[in-house]
C-alpha cells in the first residue's frame, strides 16, 4: 500500500473533534477507499488540557498552529479554527508556503481572501479544499466543480444558515417570537459566538460569494453580496405571508443579469409548497439551474460534528487519490472581476407597515408608491387598534430600488407608526 497521507489538524472544536473520530473510526475503510492510510500526525488548538472526549494522546501537540503547517511530517494541513484573518490565515499560508495542501471548513476565510490563497496555492503547485466550507454535509461544492462542470450555469440558490431556518420555522409552528428563538438558540448552542454572524445573514453570505464564484467563473466578492438578516420578521410577517401561501426564508441567490452579478441574501417569501418552501428546522439546501441539466437540488444537515466532518474526509479523500482541482474550480488567474448587479430584477414585494389612524393616511402611501413606480396588486388592513392601522401591499413587480424610494418618501410623511418590512417575493 502507499504511503500513508499525514493529516495535520489545527482547531479542535466540533468539527475537529469530529474529523479525528472518523479518522480514527473508519482507518481501514479509508486506506481502502483510497489506496492509502490516513493518518493524525499532529494537532493545535487554544487550549491543550481541555476535555474534549476523544484522547488526543497519539498525536504531537503544537500550541502554534503556524508550526504545524511548516511541519516537516504534515501532508495536507487541516484548518478548522474558523476566523478570517489572525491565526488561520497566517497558518494556511504558512502552509501552502511549506508545500502543503489544505482541506478547510473556514467560509469566512475564503470569502474574502479566496484569491489571493488561491493563486499562492496555485504558485506553490498546491490545492485548497473547502467543501465543509458552504451547506455541511450536502457535496454543493463537488457538484458544482465536477459533476455540472459542463453547464453553463444560471442561477444558484438555497438557505444556507440553519439557525435562521430553525428559528424562522419555529416561529410558524409553534407561535413564539423571534427574540423569544433567538435565546433559545442561544442556550442549545446554535448560534456563532458573534450571533450577528447567524442572524444577520453573514455566515450565509459567506457561503454564497463562494458558491457564485464557483459557479459564474468570478473572483470571490463577498463585499458586493447584499445582506439583511432576519431581525425585523415579526409573526405577522410570518402568518401573513402563511395566510397568501408563502413562507418566509434567509434565501441566498446569485444570478448572472444583463447588468452585472447579482449576489443578495435576505429573508423572502417563497411558495409554501416549492421545494425551499418545505424545508424545516436547521435543514439547508441549495438550488441549482443549469443549461444542460435544468434543476437539481440539494439538502441535508448544513452543520453539525458528523455532517461538517463528512465533508472534511470528503476533500481529504480526494487527496489521497491524487485528485487535484484549482481552488474555485478553474484556474485562479482566469476567474473575472465581476461587475456587482446592486439592484435584482423585478420581482413583487411584500410590505407590512402600521399607520398612524388619522385621515388621508391610505391615500399618502398609494401616492408614495405610484410616484416610486410601484404599483399595488392587493391590500388589505388588520388587526386595527385605537391608535394605529396595521396595512398589507403586496405589489405588482418592481425593482428593489423603487421600493426604497418610496419608503423613503413614506419616512418623510407624518402617518408611519413605524418603519415598514419590505420582502422580496421569489420565484422558485
Amino acid at each position: 500500500m502507499a504511503q500513508a497521507l499525514r493529516l495535520g489538524i489545527a482547531g479542535l472544536g466540533t468539527v475537529g473533534v469530529g474529523v479525528v473520530k472518523i479518522v480514527r473510526r473508519q482507518a481501514a475503510l479509508l486506506a481502502a477507499r483510497t489506496g492509502r492510510p490516513i493518518e493524525i500526525a499532529a494537532v493545535s488548538a487554544r487550549y491543550a488540557g481541555k476535555d474534549r472526549g476523544v484522547s488526543l494522546s497519539g498525536y504531537d501537540w503544537e500550541d502554534d498552529a503556524v508550526a504545524l503547517a511548516r511541519r516537516d511530517d504534515v501532508d495536507v494541513f487541516v484548518e478548522l479554527m474558523g476566523g478570517s484573518d489572525g491565526p488561520a490565515k497566517a497558518a494556511t499560508e504558512a502552509a501552502l508556503a511549506a508545500g502543503k495542501d489544505v482541506v478547510t471548513a473556514n467560509k469566512a476565510l475564503l470569502a474574502i481572501h479566496g484569491q489571493s490563497l488561491a493563486e499562492q496555492a496555485e504558485a506553490a503547485g498546491r490545492v485548497i479544499r473547502f467543501e465543509a466550507a458552504v451547506a455541511g454535509g450536502i457535496p454543493v461544492i463537488k457538484a458544482l466543480t465536477e459533476s455540472l462542470a459542463g453547464n453553463d450555469i444560471t442561477r444558484v440558490m438555497g438557505v444556507m444558515n440553519g439557525t435562521c431556518n430553525y428559528i424562522l420555522t419555529r416561529m410558524e409552528s409553534e407561535g413564539l417570537g423571534y427574540n423569544a428563538l433567538f435565546e433559545e438558540c442561544a442556550k442549545l448552542g446554535y448560534l456563532e459566538a458573534d450571533p450577528n454572524l447567524d442572524v444577520g445573514g453573514i455566515d450565509a453570505a459567506h457561503k454564497l460569494a463562494l458558491l457564485a464564484a464557483i459557479a459564474f467563473g468570478t473572483k470571490p466578492d463577498f463585499d458586493a453580496v447584499e445582506i439583511e438578516g432576519i431581525q425585523r420578521i415579526s409573526l405577522d410577517d410570518i402568518h401573513q405571508a402563511a395566510d397568501m401561501g408563502y413562507r418566509i426564508k434567509l434565501l441566498g441567490v446569485a444570478k448572472r443579469t444583463p447588468r452585472g452579478l447579482e449576489q443578495r441574501m435576505q429573508p423572502c417569501l417563497v411558495p409554501a409548497e416549492s421545494p425551499l418552501g418545505r424545508l424545516e428546522g436547521g435543514t439547508n439546501m441549495v438550488v441549482i439551474e443549469g443549461d444542460a441539466v435544468d434543476r437539481i437540488v440539494l439538502h441535508g444537515p448544513g452543520a453539525g460534528e458528523g455532517p461538517t466532518a463528512s465533508a472534511v474526509l470528503g476533500d481529504i479523500c480526494d487527496l489521497a487519490r491524487g485528485f487535484r482541482l484549482p481552488t474555485f474550480g478553474q484556474p485562479a488567474a482566469s476567474l473575472e472581476q465581476a461587475q456587482p448587479a446592486r439592484t435584482g430584477l423585478p420581482a413583487p414585494y411584500y410590505l407590512r407597515m402600521a399607520l398612524l389612524d388619522k385621515p388621508g393616511a391610505l391615500a399618502k402611501v398609494a401616492a408614495a408608491l405610484g410616484d416610486a413606480g410601484v404599483s399595488i396588486d392587493r391590500m388589505r388592513q388588520y388587526g386595527h387598534t385605537d391608535t394605529t392601522a396595521p396595512v398589507l401591499i403586496v405589489t405588482h413587480k418592481t425593482t428593489r430600488a423603487e421600493i426604497d424610494t418610496a419608503v423613503e418618501a413614506l419616512s418623510r410623511t407624518d402617518v408611519l407608526a413605524m418603519d415598514p418590512v419590505a420582502l422580496r417575493i421569489e420565484e422558485v
